[in-house]
């Protein structure tokens, strides 16, 4: 298949009539890059963003003419995702852009796929067999340090709600266990309860209000939250407690979630009693939605001849409260300065990561995060 391209892509560059009813176009279109993106679970704001990104940078001027993108969607069902894989590498797939559902369970249609020659990259959740590429944050690292983090809040005692992400996706299982291992340092520290939140903040609503059903928001110290901490805020306020009273939240970096841990008093355009109060004491991570973007990139390049590593450990995007930067308007010159949190006024949507930016994604940024759309 690549060979035929580049004889195609030969015949053109001599002038030779393409016949049989093909055109110039026709070898065109079979020169860019076939790749197709693999996700697996979408249910919550981080897959959607990170797959609008993902079409953006296909979309962009420097990758519009080289890459042919296909979305499949599996679903949380590791052997529907392999089923997928193996259907993309029959359909001629240069390269696979995967969200990866289990850290192991695609191994072998891995294997098999860069076997054929084709290009795999796993973004922000892994894949362990050696052939694929990934790109991702410590996930341990992000666990870790927003559990010590609590630990530190609390004073190293109190009883505490978990909510976890995805189950069985590297993602979930590396922060959660890292966290797990930092509460066990402080005896007196005592998970509650925990549930999965899906990383969504419906669900984390959903599960906090099962666990009020025999737990009291007086009975918790701190919460830790790999999404959620804008929703539990919010039912802390509809349950009535005062500002001061809110609990510490270790959580991602949703939006809504940075807006609250702005500095009290902070006035902020189209932020409504949803937001507040703020103040609060929160620490805010996320894997950044660019990830896959980024994964998209590198494929390129990898099919250009160049060599791409097998492992980009991105920045852990991580802030406490007194390190929020509000955007203004959201432009890439902002940015890349240094804000971190963006005005109601320009995302309503509380549950969207605002860590988008990257100095090596330029050709993404809010616009792409939103609706898909590439910096021109």
């Amino acid at each position: 298949m690549r060979n035929l391209r580049k004889l195609f892509a030969s015949l053109l560059a001599a002038g030779c009539v393409i016949g049989a009813g093909g055109t110039a176009g026709d070898v065109a279109a079979a020169e860019k890059h076939k790749i197709f993106l693999s996700m697996s679970y979408i249910g919550n704001d981080w897959q959607a963003e990170a797959a609008n990104m993902i079409k953006a940078m296909a979309a962009h001027p420097s990758m519009r003419d080289k890459v042919d993108l296909q979305v499949q969607v599996a679903g949380p069902n590791a052997q529907r995702q392999i089923q997928q894989i193996n259907s993309m590498v029959q359909a001629g797939a240069d390269a696979i852009v995967v969200y990866p559902i289990s850290p192991t369970a695609l191994n072998q249609v891995v294997r098999a796929a860069c076997g054929r020659g084709v290009t795999i990259i796993a973004y922000d959740a892994e894949i362990t067999e050696p052939c694929a590429h990934n790109v991702t944050i410590d996930q341990e690292e992000a666990g870790r340090k927003t559990a010590e983090w609590l630990a530190d809040k609390l004073g190293g005692k109190g009883r505490i709600v978990a909510i976890t992400g995805v189950p069985g996706t590297s993602v979930d299982t590396l922060r959660t266990e890292a966290a797990k291992e930092v509460f066990a340092k402080h005896p007196e520290i005592e998970i509650v309860a925990e549930a999965p939140g899906m990383w969504s903040q419906a669900n984390a609503r959903t599960e906090l209000s099962k666990i009020l059903a025999t737990q009291k928001w007086a009975d918790i110290d701190g919460l830790w939250m790999q999404v959620g901490c804008f929703t539990a805020n919010a039912m802390q306020i509809e349950a009535g407690m005062k500002p001061e009273d809110l609990l510490p939240c270790a959580g991602e970096g949703s939006n809504g979630g940075r807006i609250q841990a702005l500095p009290a008093g902070t006035e902020v355009e189209g932020a409504n009693g949803a937001y507040a109060p703020m103040g609060a004491q929160r620490i805010s991570y996320a894997s950044p939605p660019y990830s896959g973007a980024l994964a998209l990139k590198l494929a390129v390049q990898k099919l250009e001849g160049k060599e791409i590593p097998k492992l980009t450990t991105l920045p852990l995007p991580l802030y406490t409260s007194e390190e929020m930067k509000l955007c203004e308007e959201g432009t890439w010159k902002e940015m890349s300065e240094g804000c971190n949190v963006f005005k109601p006024s320009i995302i309503t949507n509380p549950g969207w990561f605002a860590s988008i930016y990257s100095p090596d994604t330029p050709e993404v940024g809010l616009q792409a995060a939103l609706v898909g759309q590439p910096e021109e």
